[in-house]
């Protein structure tokens, strides 16, 4: 099986990101993404996806976190596209459930190549830290949107909102981790069509 795995360097006048994703690795991370907690987030879906993922990120933080999350989400998202190539021979779908103290999250996921996020989590707090909770959503949408895949975000309960988004991400790895991964019994695309 050739080496999936991509690489993207992204300017603009907000944020300057350069970005290695490697879908079939030992959760190797190397990230700094100016956004403490989003660094946090990226770390850990890379060890619970057993991906490996070098992000290195500078942008407009001293507005807020809003851009360099977005864009983010969007680099992420296109390489990992990238790295998928042709989808042959994978499973497609993915499905995890994350416990996290009080906290149960689940994603489900679809790589259809037809972008879609559902959303289904109310954190109890606007902020964790200085991260405003809202660009979770807009992070999620982002990198689904930019990976054209199905991605369904159920946060079954909880209260505390820093496990509640951790869950998502560790959920999220897992999912992915299981949909990206090549089914022998598979010949082609796990598609009726022909093609994903």
């Amino acid at each position: 099986m050739s080496e999936r795995r991509g690489s993207i360097e992204r300017n603009t006048y907000e944020t300057q990101i350069k970005l290695d994703f490697e879908v079939d690795g030992e959760g190797k991370s190397d990230i700094d993404t100016g956004v403490p907690f989003m660094t946090h987030m990226l770390e850990l879906f890379t060890k619970h996806g057993h991906f490996d993922l070098t992000v290195k990120a500078t942008g407009d933080t001293e507005v807020d976190d809003h851009h360099t999350t977005e864009d983010i989400g969007i680099c992420l998202g296109q390489v990992f596209k990238e790295a998928l190539g042709d989808k042959k021979g994978i499973r497609r779908y993915g499905n995890s459930f994350v416990p996290m103290d009080e906290t149960l999250a689940q994603v489900v996921v679809d790589l259809s190549n037809r972008p879609h996020l559902e959303f289904r989590a109310d954190f109890p707090q606007a902020k964790v830290g200085t991260f405003d909770t809202e660009l979770v959503h807009e992070f999620l949408w982002k990198f689904a949107l930019e990976a054209r895949m199905n991605l369904h975000v159920i946060v079954h309960y909880g209260h505390n909102t820093h496990h509640m988004i951790e869950a998502i991400f560790k959920a999220m790895a897992r999912a992915l981790d299981e949909a990206t991964m090549i089914d022998p019994r598979v010949k082609g695309v796990p598609s009726t069509k022909g093609m994903l």
